[in-house]
């Protein structure tokens, strides 16, 4: 069957009442959970995470991932309006639409990032389907150490990409390694790290885990902030934008469509640096450089298209290789590994109704978007006054019921609410959660791949770099740590030569 064929059958997926039900409630979720300053997509999937248990695999990961590319929605209406990014990647589209709005257009700002990013998933959805299919053929051919050279490779950059501190990074993507290797040795099946305590023998959930790292932890953050949101009272109209808007924005749209997916694929690239790095392009090929971050359209056009093509470019390795890139991934990768069904090479044959499903349900998402967001503008509006302690108890509510639904366990509580103490201090101190989910749910996989590549090898190191992908995936990681450790022995050398001239 050709891709068409493929395709044509992915929509006789979507379209079954179900799939089509809950397809429609991940973009609505995803998008309120966009609107909304402070909860973030992986919060809301980790919430809704326990509600897939109970529905076929392909109709909970077709909500889960509506939840994901409708946030990146979402977000660019609160960063127009309130000058707060709704979920990290719409930070820079606070630059310009802010501006905009001030200037009265908030409409056409609101309209151009509606289009952009419909186009842009609609770009980064095309494009998934024709790279996928042949990356998975080619991912036939690896061997537990091609997939630990890569899985090691994806951390490092996971490390080396880090909005904050990279330090930082490597200790969160360390601890969440160890908290991978607690329960039963992958191997040999001893237990590790249990405490003497039975629940944890089959390890760590990943649910309570995620719903205290992004939910609990949120609303801890959330609560101490005593500032109300001020909404820009102006009236929005003309939500179309004009012709020359439309000038001015193709452009930016198409490369911010190709460049997000691109450094979407990416290992720890993902939604944010694509829309920081389409709004730098943008700005540097401009001929109206003294017009961006005073309302240029090109600076939300850009960077909203580059932000929602770089979720579909998060689905490649996932699907293909069944590796992560991301920490939504991981969490989507943990739902699908729940149900059963493991990504990777063999996924096509073996699942084509949650592949191709999956695909088509995105293009229908979009579509739902673009018809959702535009109309719904004023009830967003709206619901940004709603005030955040009337919210956060049903945060905590849903949290409450998801985490005890998944096992019926009151141990599952407890640890998500330690979960979410400790991503509270993390926030507090700077400390970037994704890399400790993502090397948690990487964890043991890479653990697994470097067993096995040892077993296979007698127990010589060097098959890591006889076979030419793990080499250079191996090689690739090990620069980027030593990179890591130059700078950082440099910056050390340089506070003792200051105490040293102080003194």
């Amino acid at each position: 069957m050709d891709v068409l064929g493929h395709v044509i059958y992915g929509f006789q997926v979507i379209f079954q009442p179900a799939n089509f039900a809950y397809c429609f409630l991940g973009v609505f979720i995803g998008t309120l959970i966009g609107v909304l300053p402070g909860i973030g997509p992986i919060g809301a999937m980790a919430m809704l995470l326990p509600s897939t248990y109970h529905v076929e695999p392909v109709t909970g990961i077709i909500m889960l991932a509506g939840i994901y590319y409708g946030a990146m929605y979402g977000g660019s209406t609160t960063s127009i309006l309130v000058n707060i990014p709704g979920e990290a990647a719409s930070v820079v589209t606070c630059i310009d639409g802010y501006e905009m709005a001030k200037k009265g257009r908030a409409g056409p700002a609101l309209g151009i990032s509606a289009f952009g990013s419909f186009i842009g998933g609609t770009i980064g959805i095309f494009t998934m389907m024709f790279v996928v299919v042949p990356l998975a053929s080619i991912a036939l051919q690896f061997g537990p150490p091609e997939y630990f050279g890569i899985m090691l490779m994806g951390l490092s950059l996971v490390a080396y990409l880090a909005r904050g501190s990279i330090l930082k990074a490597v200790i969160m993507a360390i601890l969440g390694l160890l908290l991978g290797c607690v329960g039963s040795d992958p191997v040999i099946g001893k237990l590790r790290f249990t405490l003497g305590i039975t629940e944890l023998n089959d390890g760590i959930g990943i649910v309570p885990m995620v719903m205290g790292l992004f939910g609990i932890s949120e609303v801890l953050s959330n609560v101490e902030r005593t500032k109300d949101i001020d909404i820009l009272k102006t009236k929005i109209n003309r939500l179309f934008p004009s012709l020359e808007d439309w000038r001015r924005s193709i452009g930016p749209i198409i490369r911010g469509g190709f460049l997000g997916f691109a450094l979407g694929i990416l290992p720890g690239g993902g939604s944010i640096i694509s829309s920081f790095t389409s709004y730098t392009l943008e700005k540097k090929i401009s001929t109206r450089k003294q017009e961006f971050g005073r309302g240029a359209i090109e600076g939300v056009a850009g960077p909203e298209t580059a932000n929602n093509a770089a979720v579909s470019g998060a689905f490649v390795p996932l699907l293909a290789l069944g590796i992560p890139p991301n920490a939504v991934m991981a969490l989507l990768l943990g739902s699908l590994l729940m149900h059963g069904v493991t990504p990777g090479p063999l996924f096509m044959s073996q699942h084509p109704d949650v592949f191709w499903g999956i695909i088509a349900s995105m293009y229908t998402g979009n579509c739902m978007l673009l018809v959702l967001n535009l109309p719904l503008i004023p009830v967003w509006v709206r619901l940004l006054k709603v005030p955040y302690r009337i919210l956060f108890p049903l945060i905590i509510l849903f949290c409450l019921i998801g985490v005890y639904t998944v096992q019926n366990s009151v141990f599952d509580i407890f640890i998500m609410f330690a979960f979410g103490i400790f991503g509270y201090i993390l926030k507090k101190y700077g400390y970037e959660e994704a890399p400790l989910v993502l090397a948690f749910v990487l964890g043991p996989m890479m653990e697994s791949a470097f067993r096995q590549s040892l077993i296979l090898a007698d127990g010589s190191f060097t098959i890591f770099f006889k076979r030419p992908i793990s080499a250079v995936a191996v090689s690739v990681a090990i620069l980027l740590f030593a990179s890591h450790l130059f700078s950082f022995l440099r910056g050390m050398r340089k506070m003792v030569a200051v105490s040293d001239g102080k003194d």
